[in-house]
């Protein structure tokens, strides 16, 4: 399937990886990419020289395009925006802030760049700052989110901004693939699914705590801070939110979370981490391959934007 966004990156099926913290490694980016998407290391708050690391050993395995996801928010913003230059990442995109200050410098480097927004003056905004094109992420999905669904803030976007539009947020299997492109979008980016891959490298606890997921366990934390994350129900959102309730202070809040990503991907800790995921989990029932995730998506698509 050839959309702007496949001519864009050298891609052969229009669909991104998300880039998560902890769970978007080396391994998991160029699964995706072999498999004809677009393979995303995610930099999360990790420092300049592990992000330098895992491209060089992404470059290793796999010859196709892939990109780095930088949380403008790392305190090794900085750095991390040239090592992407010096190490030659063809695709980036970004979360958590504007990008403006490191546009010039990938523009001249040759590469492309996608911010992810949750709203149309966002994309405006990318679009006049030299954007290739944006990920319009809705509410749905895992991790830090906005307030928008997917299936308002999508049309909407492509209505806004005149270069391609991806579309994030609830999106786990062809279905969803073919209602974003009905919306306007011409790609998806999809990031629950890819957790429970096979390349994935978290914790089989984490991936089987999105396996067993229902439609109703995923919830939201933070809305008090202005921060709010999607993640799977469990005993450490359960006290978060009750403090939430009672007017817990912002420290009190960061210090439940500290290290709780972490604690789940790595360690396997599914009752007291941070279990990040859409609430697109209940759609998620097996682990497969990056490549079986794709042919699935993309067969079922297709069908139904041939009837």
């Amino acid at each position: 399937m050839k959309t702007r966004v496949t001519e864009l990156l050298g891609i052969e099926y229009p669909i991104i990886q998300g880039g998560m913290a902890w769970v978007a490694t080396h391994e998991l980016a160029s699964a995706v990419s072999n498999a004809g998407g677009l393979g995303i290391i995610g930099a999360g708050g990790a420092p300049a020289s592990w992000v330098r690391e895992q491209i060089q050993a992404a470059k290793k395995e796999t010859d196709k395009p892939f990109g780095v996801n930088l949380m403008l928010m790392n305190p090794e913003a900085d750095e991390i925006a040239k090592v992407l230059v010096e190490e030659k990442v063809k695709v980036v995109t970004t979360g958590a802030g504007n990008p403006a200050k490191y546009m010039d410098m990938w523009k001249a480097a040759g590469i492309k760049v996608i911010p992810v927004v949750a709203s149309v003056a966002l994309a405006k905004l990318m679009e006049r700052g030299g954007a290739d094109a944006v990920v319009a992420e809705g509410t749905e999905s895992g991790g830090h989110i906005g307030s928008q669904t997917t299936m308002t803030l999508v049309p909407q976007v492509v209505d806004a901004v005149s270069i391609p539009v991806i579309a994030a947020g609830g999106i786990a299997d062809g279905r969803g693939f073919a209602a974003a492109m009905m919306l306007g979008a011409e790609a998806v980016q999809m990031g629950t699914r890819f957790v429970v891959a096979e390349e994935s490298t978290v914790h089989e606890n984490y991936k089987d705590r999105i396996i067993k997921a229902k439609d109703i366990d995923s919830e939201v934390t933070g809305m008090s801070t202005g921060h709010p994350i999607r993640v799977i129900r469990n005993k450490m959102t359960r006290e978060y939110l009750k403090l939430e309730k009672e007017g817990a202070t912002l420290d009190e809040l960061e210090h439940l979370t500290l290290g709780a990503l972490r604690k789940a991907v790595v360690e396997g800790d599914v009752m007291y981490g941070s279990v990040m995921a859409g609430q697109s989990a209940g759609l998620v029932k097996k682990k497969e391959t990056c490549a079986e995730i794709i042919a699935d998506v993309m067969n079922t698509a297709q069908k139904l934007l041939n009837r």
